[in-house]
């Protein structure tokens, strides 16, 4: 099934500030919030599908991506905007905390705890990679393998930091909750102020053996060969998120993403302009006279085409369809022939005399008619 427009689940045009976004988004949250709908498979994804919409929404550059490209921008074959790549309910609550603490007001706090602060969770930084594509790849999709020196997972101590299971302990300053707390008296009476523990760090353990590869950091560096699965369909300049296949995180936490960033490898004969590719085609004096057949070459392979008699230099000739595919699955584009008429620049005599007989000839004094239009014109014509 496809999925629907993200401002269409938030009930927002696509002019909506960040105020009117959050606020849309608190609405859907509060309507189709699993303790308010107990059992409710429905109810769930509703509440997931308006939690993925203000992910994106939310954040600039995600949206100008969205507003560009579509879902296929975010998550074309594969990849993930960030819930799309299976992210849990538990999940949404961590990264969203601050919505559904100022939404709901500790009405659903069960979720996290009682409305108390969850422990710091290391986040892994995200990591940026060009790939280029050939026009064929463009438009056919294509699976690429690249290697990347990044920050994994210690394989030691399998990410925790610690030389052994046992080796890690419960944080005796905050008992486990990675924060502490402080009651201050003021002239407007009491005031509580809760902060990160400062002994584990927000993380509501310690290690009291470091793993010996690590030093106690959980991550290590080294090369790993990513697949990657690109659809067909996208444009240079267009980003993908690979999910989780960024940096790993510090001792456990959440793996940072791989954003690719696609780039064009020239083709030898082929020009893009959007979806439509165009061809300068150079023909003799004769065959644009008389007529000719003449092979092309398209993303898929050499075609032949006819050169119709009486042919003018700068005609353009569509060929429907030849061109590549729209990101949004909206057709084809167009393959543009421009056709040259190419003047030799050395002649013999004897071609010299014979085009001195069709000089003062009628049929070779130029008379333009009304089809005949410039180059600028007949460019504005075929992308307007």
């Amino acid at each position: 099934m496809s999925k629907r427009d993200y401002y269409e689940v938030l009930g927002v045009s696509k002019g909506a500030s960040k105020d009117e976004i959050k606020k849309a988004y608190r609405k859907q949250a509060l309507k189709y919030h699993p303790d308010k709908n107990p059992g409710n498979k429905e109810a769930e994804e509703k509440f997931k599908e308006a939690a993925e919409a203000y992910e994106v929404l939310s954040n600039d550059e995600k949206r100008a991506r969205y507003d560009q490209f579509g879902h296929a921008g975010m998550n074309g074959g594969g990849f993930g905007s960030g819930f799309g790549g299976g992210m849990t309910m538990e999940d949404i609550f961590s990264s969203f905390g601050d919505i559904f603490g100022d939404a709901f007001g500790g009405a659903f706090g069960s979720r996290r705890g009682g409305g108390s602060r969850s422990r710091s969770v290391n986040k892994g930084s995200n990591l940026r990679l060009k790939v280029k594509l050939t026009l064929s790849e463009f438009a056919h999709g294509t699976e690429k393998r690249v290697k990347v020196n990044k920050y994994v997972a210690c394989n030691a101590c399998h990410g925790s930091g610690a030389a052994s299971d046992s080796d890690v302990t419960t944080c005796t300053a905050c008992k486990g909750t990675g924060h502490t707390t402080r009651v201050m008296n003021t002239i407007l009476g009491q005031m509580q102020t809760t902060a990160p523990c400062n002994v584990c760090g927000g993380e509501g353990k310690v290690i009291t053996k470091k793993c010996h590869k690590c030093y106690g950091e959980g991550i290590t560096q080294a090369e790993e060969v990513i697949p990657i699965s690109i659809p067909a369909g996208l444009a240079p300049g267009m980003q993908l998120s690979v999910t989780g296949k960024g940096n790993a995180a510090r001792r456990g936490g959440i793996n940072g993403d791989l954003i690719v960033v696609i780039d064009e490898e020239p083709h030898d004969e082929l020009i893009r302009e959007g979806n439509d590719l165009i061809y300068n085609l150079f023909i003799s004096i004769p065959d644009a006279i008389l007529g000719a057949n003449v092979e092309i070459p398209t993303i898929d392979g050499k075609v032949r085409i006819k050169i119709e008699p009486g042919t003018q230099g700068g005609k353009i000739l569509r060929l429907r369809g030849k061109g590549l595919p729209d990101v949004n699955g909206y057709g084809k584009g167009d393959l543009l022939v421009n056709v040259n008429v190419w003047i030799p620049k050395n002649l013999s005599r004897e071609e010299q005399r014979a085009f001195e007989q069709f000089k003062n000839s009628a049929s070779f004094t130029p008379k333009p008619d009304a089809d005949d239009k410039g180059f600028f014109d007949r460019m504005k014509s075929y992308f307007s």
